[in-house]
């Protein structure tokens, strides 16, 4: 959650190949922890309504419980690796644990507000060709398109003062002259005169072309070399310098540029932690090279889906079904099933087991994933290396629906809050990020209505939680307690119109709504991986036929992160010709 990364830059996904990384990895089984269950109308303690229950597993599959390849969840990894598997003619099922398809990505509805769970922050859904983002990729090869709002601005509110913060070139600089210094606004051209030309490497090879074995060098390498010795020509002498260091911390080019504005060392932290939940020393230069590339050259723009992002989640799984592939709801894996040293299948809650011919792929937390397990089949290295991984903290959320009277007209979709820079941007209860949806696209809302969605991205706590009684009196004090920096936020971001006792819907989602619903161990964002001290897990597992996807996976966190390592997945499991004849359909 929070602005997602766009990382798939042209020499990590050689990563991907490294012995020391065929290790497992995290997909998203990730139930939408804010989604509607169609078959049930109790809500939980949180105001949202209840997950499904082992009552209510369903025992039917559309056709046989037994595939080619078996997908456990449908996050956005989950369908782009069963959506491509299908369009490659493989047979696919896709079993789901809630009641409805998209993970944390999926939208929810209440009293008639339509609320997104999770992302809301896009940009390239519209982008084709060889550079494009690679959920446009997955869903280009579907077959599929989304429909956005185009916008170019967020509203920021930082202890220098509160402006509107427009992507582009040009219109920052006025900003930085205005809340920061002029030496502010040279050390950012600076910074972008000397990392733009890195784009061109970063953007080098489709994230569509990538698998996680050595016919890459087909699909990948010679098929993109001339692009990318042209992106090497274009950076002069220092080119192949400039593209080792996109495998660096990303602060290492910010003090290798000498900038010392606290401004600008800020404000890159506070970017780096929204895409990828570390700061500048713990993200990789690839990944803010993408960014800078997505947002601060000309002609960008960013995109919201018009219907939410369940929108997005319809998409992938009209590509599934469309070629074939299947998707079963309420059907909770329970164990991943091991014969003869690789894995066969999975059993569900309901007892019922489903056969995996070919391979079965993991969209669950590596933590997750690991529990599906016997232990007895798992290498104690493996485990322990999955048990030492950090792991970002988790959320503290606030939906709201609430009349749009009194409230001003010129209404900006997305905030972002700092209150204070001095404790970092990864300081618990210090950045609040705010979306109003409705304001772009109102059918998410009833008539004259909003519907808005704030949140702490990955920076609560899990421990204040832990072990609590979703029910007590101490739970729900410190529910009211911790939610109310995200009610200050949405009081300053909407302003006076805007009275918290009048909002129709109110919902407060703390860590263990995030860990009950997602299933995600200790709630967590993620991985905290640190650039330069650690490597993300590719999609092998120790076991044979077992494959992994999703945000703690290659090439990391993020919706056009995870659609990559679902895309990554599914093109391994084909044949090099397969793989090569997909790219030649879709123009890549």
């Amino acid at each position: 959650m929070g602005l997602y990364t766009i990382s798939t830059n042209v020499v990590l996904q050689f990563q991907s190949l490294s012995p020391n990384l065929f290790l497992k990895s995290y997909s998203t089984r990730k139930r939408s922890f804010l989604a509607r269950n169609t078959t049930s109308t109790q809500p939980s303690s949180n105001g949202y309504p209840s997950p499904p229950t082992p009552t209510t597993q369903n025992t039917s599959f559309p056709g046989k419980p037994e595939a080619d390849v078996v997908v456990i969840g449908s996050g956005i990894a989950g369908l782009s690796c069963a959506g491509l598997l299908s369009r490659y003619q493989q047979d696919v099922l896709v079993l789901e644990s809630h009641s409805l398809p998209g993970g944390a990505a999926h939208s929810f509805e209440k009293k008639g507000y339509k609320f997104d769970s999770g992302p809301s922050l896009f940009s390239g859904f519209q982008s084709r060709g060889p550079q494009a983002n690679p959920l446009a990729q997955v869903l280009d090869a579907l077959g599929e398109s989304i429909p956005c709002a185009n916008y170019d601005s967020w509203m920021v509110y930082l202890p220098e003062g509160d402006f509107l913060s427009r992507i582009g070139p040009t219109e920052f600089f006025k900003d930085l002259e205005k809340y920061a210094s002029l030496d502010a606004a040279r050390e950012w051209r600076k910074l972008l005169d000397a990392i733009l030309p890195m784009s061109a490497a970063a953007m080098a090879l489709p994230p569509l072309s990538i698998r996680g074995d050595w016919g890459v060098l087909s699909t990948a390498a010679t098929r993109y070399a001339p692009s990318l010795l042209k992106s090497f020509a274009q950076m002069g002498p220092q080119g192949a310098l400039s593209a080792m260091k996109l495998l660096r911390p990303f602060s290492e080019i910010v003090d290798s540029l000498e900038l010392k504005e606290p401004f600008i060392r800020n404000w890159i932290d506070l970017l780096a932690f929204l895409l990828a939940g570390v700061k500048s020393n713990g993200i990789l230069s690839a990944e803010m090279v993408y960014m800078f590339a997505e947002w601060y050259k000309p002609g960008c723009s960013l995109e919201y889906p018009i219907h939410g992002t369940g929108a997005v989640v319809d998409a992938l799984v009209r590509g599934l079904q469309k070629f074939g592939g299947r998707i079963s709801f309420k059907s909770h894996v329970e164990n991943i099933v091991v014969e003869n040293g690789q894995a066969v299948g999975v059993k569900l809650r309901s007892g019922q087991f489903v056969h995996a011919k070919k391979a079965v792929v993991s969209n669950a937390s590596m933590w997750d994933t690991l529990d599906l397990l016997p232990k007895e089949v798992i290498p104690k290295s493996y485990q322990d290396r999955i048990k030492m991984t950090p792991q970002c903290e988790s959320f503290m959320h606030l939906h709201l629906g609430f009349d749009a009277e009194g409230i001003s007209k010129d209404l900006k979709i997305h905030h972002i809050v700092v209150n204070d820079w001095e404790r970092g941007v990864d300081a618990d209860q210090n950045v609040v990020l705010i979306s109003i949806p409705s304001v772009l696209s109102p059918d998410l809302a009833p008539p004259g209505k909003h519907v808005l969605h704030a949140y702490m991205p990955g920076t609560e706590p899990f421990g204040l939680w832990e072990g609590l009684d979703r029910k007590s009196a101490e739970y729900k004090e410190l529910k009211a307690k911790r939610s109310e920096v995200l009610w200050m936020a949405v009081e300053r971001a909407v302003g006076p119109g805007f009275d918290r006792e009048k909002c129709e819907v109110k919902l407060v989602g703390t860590p263990l709504t995030h860990r009950r619903f997602l299933r995600r161990n200790r709630g967590t964002y993620g991985p905290a991986i640190q650039a330069g001290k650690g490597t993300f897990p590719g999609h092998s597992t120790p076991i044979p036929q077992l494959y992994c996807c999703g945000d703690s996976t290659f090439p990391g966190i993020g919706v056009p992160a995870v659609a990559a390592s679902g895309a990554i997945v599914a093109n391994s499991l084909v044949s090099v010709s397969q793989h090569s004849e997909l790219l030649d359909a879709v123009g890549i």
